[in-house]
């Protein structure tokens, strides 16, 4: 049947049959993509997300599929579709642990940063080299935010005492870019860092961010190349990235507007 999805009804009865076909593939096909698209089906359809989660949760149980486990670790982490709304940490990165080991790059960012970071929950044991682990995993999978949170921690560094510097943390040294500074007292000794500063690792990492349209990461090229670190010093490659910086925040504002946009119309019910 062809629908008309400029008529409501038709996009009512389109939208039901949908819901449908992932329930059949789910429950009676026991198809593992069937039951992912049925949680994404509650979450963005219907909103129910008390039972998207809990569809995420037994396809990453039941079939081990990736992307459903990454889905309930966020579930978890928000406390989302549960009563009270109470996030659960150590929960949540159990799941971003199994769907990273499924092969999962987001999966695979999110365990890292959450045990790489200061500023996490203390439900998570901070481990520093094992976080490193699974955003290199990440990066290798082509995951830009994961080449780019490697590439600010070899801008820093990253200390075994993370109180000793305001930028220890992978976040903190990132967001800043190339110009943030430590603010220690003294320079500590290389066997005090567990990640130690290396702007050539911090290019190569920032640059395969940046060909995989990280805005920060061509940002932080920029002015690596514009200073001379981590590569020959190159006026010229300097302002190619900076133009393709400012290209990807161009475009992340039209985005913006034009879902900002969408929102405003409406969808019918």
């Amino acid at each position: 049947m062809a629908y008309d999805l400029k008529k409501e009804s038709d996009v009512k009865e389109y939208i039901d049959k949908l819901g449908v076909e992932y329930r059949f593939g789910c429950y009676s096909e026991k198809k593992p993509e069937a039951c992912h698209l049925l949680g994404d089906y509650l979450e963005g359809i219907k909103k129910d997300f008390e039972k998207a989660s809990k569809v995420y949760k037994s396809t990453c149980d039941d079939y081990g599929y990736a992307k459903s486990c990454y889905k309930y670790g966020n579930y978890s982490f928000l406390g989302k579709g549960k009563s009270g709304g109470k996030g659960e940490p150590r929960v949540a990165y159990e799941y971003y642990e199994k769907g990273c080991n499924l092969n999962d790059s987001d999966a695979c960012l999110h365990s890292g940063l959450l045990l790489v970071s200061r500023s996490m929950p203390k439900e998570i044991d901070r481990n520093v080299p094992k976080g490193l682990e699974f955003l290199t995993k990440s990066c290798d999978m082509n995951n830009a935010t994961a080449c780019f949170y490697l590439s600010g921690m070899h801008i820093s560094g990253v200390q075994k005492k993370p109180e000793d510097t305001a930028a220890s943390s992978s976040g903190g040294s990132v967001i800043s870019g190339v110009n943030s500074t430590t603010t220690a007292s003294k320079t500590p000794k290389e066997s005090e860092y567990i990640v130690l500063k290396d702007m050539k690792k911090a290019f190569q990492f920032a640059h395969k961010a940046c060909e995989l349209r990280n805005m920060y990461a061509c940002a932080n090229l920029s002015q690596m190349y514009a200073r001379g670190d981590g590569i020959e010093k190159n006026e010229k490659e300097a302002e190619r990235y900076k133009k393709l910086a400012l290209e990807m925040q161009e475009e992340i504002k039209k985005q913006q507007e034009t879902l900002g946009f969408q929102q405003g119309v409406g969808m019918p019910n």
